[in-house]
């Protein structure tokens, strides 16, 4: 039986470019103030799901859940070597936090059905949780490892993989279907887009990214809709991303948004470290050694 790797992927607020206008007043981010980027760590999950695929065959499921914006990571994703993409996209899913966006997650991935692994990074940049993966392991109950470095073998029931632990690596094994957790220091290449993939996936849309698009053409939203079908029909099955809301996952919507998250940021505080004096050391053995010194002295190190 071909295996799937399905991986839980993010587009994430650059937090390098936070400024005073990054939430909004019930504390949520406000994305639209920061440029979108893919979530580092997921970029890591993918080339490791990808990596696989060229190893042991299967096919390679991304699964991103957004605002319609979020399509972008999903092309990107596309033009790697990705089989098929899914958007989980909807306003009732709009606000959720770990919990709530665990619980959408892993809807969708009983909706799919019949994966070996799901591969995600270890967190994402906007929150630094490292969550929401063990969450959806515990939620859809199977096993998790966290933390992984490399896969080490992978046979028809069992994965074998090198994880960081506080003073080195360690091997562990798990039957699948499993959850894998990494992080951006997991790989030290990430494979870059296929100019090949990205001429044929170039034009890979969804219906909501579609409909804006035709909006701001200066359609209406009926016009937009009824072109939007047309346009969908006309590409058949040959569309490699499908968008789910709500409905498509069976999920009660007390369960995700605000109302499915028992918790919420309150503000955020930009922190810039600074220093309020210095000292300058000359550059000669003595000025090195009356350093060290003080240092010792100060109990900085002994």
């Amino acid at each position: 039986m071909e295996k799937t790797y399905i991986v839980m992927a993010k587009q994430v607020p650059d937090t390098k470019k936070i400024t005073g206008k990054a939430m909004k007043e019930d504390g949520t981010v406000n994305r639209a103030a920061l440029p979108a980027i893919f979530n580092p760590d997921d970029m890591a999950a993918l080339e490791m799901a990808l990596r696989l695929k060229d190893q042991y065959g299967g096919k390679v499921v991304v699964l991103t859940m957004g605002p319609p914006s979020a399509v972008e990571i999903l092309r990107q994703s596309l033009y790697r070597g990705v089989d098929k993409c899914v958007l989980l996209t909807d306003r009732k899913f709009a606000g959720s936090d770990t919990l709530a966006t665990s619980m959408v997650l892993s809807y969708a991935i009983r909706k799919m059905g019949g994966y070996s692994l799901i591969i995600s990074g270890r967190q994402a940049i906007d929150g630094d949780t490292a969550q929401v993966g063990p969450q959806v392991a515990e939620k859809l109950g199977i096993p998790q490892i966290t933390y992984v470095e490399d896969i080490v073998k992978m046979d028809k029931n069992t994965i074998e993989v090198k994880r960081i632990i506080e003073n080195g690596f360690a091997t562990q094994s798990t039957p699948m279907p499993a959850l894998l957790t990494c992080c951006a220091t997991s790989t030290s290449f990430v494979r870059p887009c296929s100019a090949k993939r990205i001429q044929v996936y170039k034009n890979a849309t969804t219906p909501s990214e579609l409909m804006m698009c035709l909006m701001k053409d200066g359609l209406s939203k009926e016009e937009a809709a009824m072109q939007t079908a047309k346009r969908l029909e006309s590409n058949g099955a040959s569309q490699p991303i499908e968008e789910w809301d709500i409905s498509k996952i069976d999920l009660d919507e007390s369960l995700c948004g605000l109302g499915g998250s028992p918790t919420w940021v309150k503000q955020i505080e930009s922190v810039v470290l600074g220093t309020t004096e210095h000292k300058r050391v000359p550059a000669t053995d003595a000025g090195i050694s009356e350093l060290i010194s003080e240092l010792i002295t100060e109990h900085i190190f002994d």
